[in-house]
């Protein structure tokens, strides 16, 4: 407006020109028009910040001024059509700077236009007032319990439909059959299942998650009871075994890591990697493995070879294949630790997500050793579509025919963990380390079962290995009870949680309904919480300590699968270009994990490089330590 504005200013007198006269009544009416739609804005935007998350009185005006700045769009839909031919017009020859402003001006209208319909078609909800079905005490109680039931089910079938949508937009590049569909559907009805009863847009969960982050910083800022510093003090005995699997793990993750081939190559090495992987030698194709699917140019088997450091006699099969719950992997003769090494690749593309997104449970049967276990649905498909080539294709047969006396080890990262662990319980007599496997992938028998085979190792507060619907659950219920109950505006929280989040500095002690309380009447949910927690869903129900008690769960928990790593950081130093961190391991629980811990690093803590530095730098101390006491 104010770009405009100068220009009409500095060019008043001098539309003369042929096409100025139409250019003059453009501009003039594009001024009035940009004017009403700042104002429409700033309106929305102070009314918006009135109130609190669920104290929406303030804001009962908004819907009007979202409908006016609405209809908006149509004058400056037809405006900007208006810009458009009269830029495209050849019988204009006005000064070039009007013209390149004109044209920026329509194009900047288009831009915006585009993407709002973008926004609306992602982000709204076409359910709408089919929600205010969910969120009235009882729907009407007039109402015949089979007409209840009706209109229930087709609300639910809208909002999978919706959701399925979603997910077919989202992965519109990718070639789609029977498999894709159910894997659409399934995803659908758990995405409907976890968000249609709670009434949160996404700015409600990022105040959620920054109020949550600080809330956990400042209860980890509190001194530990002696009790709870004793129990992480580990035997000598136990010491040493755990130096031992820290030692095998880091020369492990070595394989897992390569298993993504070249990106993770690149992605470690940007300057250097693609001069490497283009040289000569990784221009033949080796002639003793067996290697499936496309491998353009070399890069993924040349970013392997580099990676681990075998040559090219020691693969048996190397398959690039990937479909959904079907994932590449390579089988190769580990000479240095006398073992055949199968390495399965972790997520790396739009069907490794859905492979990871079908999460329902299913049952895993195993003979003379348990009746039965609840495992990871996509990922136990993804698991038995290795085992099929491992077994039928003769793959292990060949590997323990060159090296008999070798041992079996299964590693993989993320993805490739879960489905390693449980590819290893499929195979029995191997042994499996899953670095970063996600949490929600063995049910506790099963879990408990794996301690003899499977190490799983896991970095600070990653994000993956607490990821189960339960534990997602628990967030939601988490979000919902910080942000209902906090009493400051919405953009007050956002505000200061990104300079908490970028610069540091204290939690903020924002006062909450919470506060002056006694401990019974925080076992039931304030009406702020009702707010935004859809009444007789099963998340509402779990707000009410009696209900959440007697209720059966709303889903199965699974954990983490064998013995469990956990690898912290103990103390870190930032250089100009570089940072210096101490890390320090230990033996832990999967109940440790029920949780999902908020933390800018719950991410990167996942991230194959960070996890195979960090067991570099335990396996490099470990043995400084050895050579010391030699001497």
């Amino acid at each position: 407006w104010v770009g405009i504005l100068a220009l009409y200013a500095a060019h008043k007198g001098q539309f003369d020109c042929p096409g100025g006269g139409l250019l003059r009544s453009y501009l003039l009416v594009l001024l009035v028009l940009l004017a009403s739609i700042i104002c429409a804005l700033s309106a929305l935007v102070y009314i918006s910040m009135q109130g609190t998350i669920s104290n929406p009185g303030p804001r009962k005006s908004l819907p009007k001024l979202l409908y006016t700045r609405l209809l908006l769009y149509v004058p400056e839909f037809i405006w900007a059509v208006v810009g458009a031919v009269w830029v495209s017009d050849s019988s204009v020859h006005c000064e070039k700077t009007v013209i390149n402003v004109v044209i920026v001006t329509v194009i900047a209208s288009w831009v915006i236009i585009i993407f709002t319909v973008i926004g609306v078609v992602i982000v709204f909800d076409p359910l709408g007032g089919k929600k205010t079905f969910y969120l009235t005490n009882s729907v009407n109680r007039n109402l015949e319990s089979s007409q209840s039931g009706q209109l229930l089910y087709n609300v639910k079938n809208s909002a999978t439909r919706v959701w399925e949508k979603r997910i077919r937009l989202l992965c519109c590049c990718i070639v789609q059959d029977d498999d894709h569909r159910v894997a659409f559907t399934s995803i659908a009805e758990l995405f409907r299942n976890y968000f249609s009863d709670t009434d949160l847009v996404p700015s409600d969960i990022a105040a959620g998650l920054t109020l949550l982050h600080q809330e956990q910083d400042k209860m980890e800022s509190c001194p530990k009871e002696p009790e709870e510093v004793l129990c992480h003090s580990p035997s000598s005995l136990v010491t040493d075994d755990l130096d031992i699997e820290l030692e095998n793990a880091a020369h492990y993750m070595l394989f897992a890591a390569a298993a993504y081939g070249w990106p993770y190559y690149i992605y470690t090495k940007p300057f250097t990697a693609l001069c490497k992987l283009s040289g000569g030698c990784c221009s033949n194709r080796p002639t003793d493995s067996d290697i499936t699917g496309s491998d353009r140019h070399n890069f993924h088997f040349g970013s392997i070879l580099k990676i681990t450091g075998l040559q090219y006699r020691d693969f048996i099969h190397i398959s690039f294949h990937n479909k959904i719950y079907e994932i590449p992997f390579f089988v190769a003769l580990d000479h240095k630790k006398e073992a055949i090494v199968v390495a399965v690749r972790g997520t790396l593309s739009f069907e490794d997500i859905l492979t990871d997104l079908s999460a329902e449970c299913e049952d895993l049967t195993l003979e003379d050793v348990l009746e039965n276990g609840l495992v990871h649905k996509g990922i136990t498909q993804a698991a038995n579509y290795i085992y099929r080539k491992l077994i039928n294709d003769g793959i292990l047969n060949q590997a323990f025919t060159i090296a008999p006396e070798y041992k079996l080890v299964i590693v993989g990262h993320s993805l490739g963990g879960g489905t390693a662990s449980i590819l290893a319980i499929m195979l029995r007599n191997s042994l499996c380390y899953a670095f970063s496997p996600p949490g929600g992938l063995l049910s506790k028998s099963l879990a408990d079962y794996t301690k003899h085979f499977i190490v799983s190792v896991i970095v600070g507060k990653d994000l993956v290995a607490r990821l189960s619907m339960p534990n997602m659950e628990d967030l939601k219920r988490r979000i919902v009870r910080i942000v209902a109950n906090c009493n400051r505006p919405k953009y007050q929280i956002l505000l200061h949680g990104c300079w908490y989040e970028v610069f540091g500095g204290d939690p903020d002690n924002f006062a909450t309904e919470l506060d002056g309380r006694n401990q019974d009447a925080l076992s039931q949910p304030l009406l702020a919480e009702e707010s935004l927690m859809v009444r007789r869903s099963p998340s509402h129900s779990a707000l009410e300590d009696e209900a959440h008690l007697n209720s059966p769960p709303r889903y199965p928990r699974l954990y983490l699968p064998g013995k469990i790593i956990h690898i912290v950081e103990e103390s870190s130093s930032r250089r100009l270009c570089s940072s210096d961190i101490k890390y320090a391991a230990r033996w832990s629980s999967e109940e440790v994990f029920n949780s999902i811990l908020i933390s800018p690093k719950m991410v990167t803590d996942h991230m194959p490089d960070v996890v195979l530095k960090a067991l570099k730098s335990l396996s490099q101390e470990h043995g400084s330590c050895m050579s010391c006491q030699a001497r």
